[in-house]
């Protein structure tokens, strides 16, 4: 596996909080930012490829199907701007 260096600056708190988990896991500070940053690609990469699978059988005629169903009333106040 090949390894690459990104000098990352995190507000004290996130590097504290990091740390203190860390510790309680059992393992480096490097490794637990590598697992979390590893997990939220892992995330966002199996999120956007499910919508893209999802999205691929889509036909304006389908959404306008529901949009035609939808009654015809004024958004609430909060959503009105």
């Amino acid at each position: 596996m090949s390894k690459s260096t990104y000098p990352l600056k995190l507000p004290s708190s996130v590097k504290a909080a990091a740390a203190r988990l860390a510790k309680e896991d059992g393992v480096s500070l490097n490794q637990f930012i590598a697992a979390a940053v590893a997990e939220k690609v892992g995330t966002l990469e199996t999120a956007g490829e499910f919508l893209r699978r999802r999205a691929a059988g889509a036909k304006p005629e389908d959404l306008l199907r529901f949009l035609h169903g939808a009654p015809d009333t004024a958004p609430p106040p909060e959503d009105a701007r």
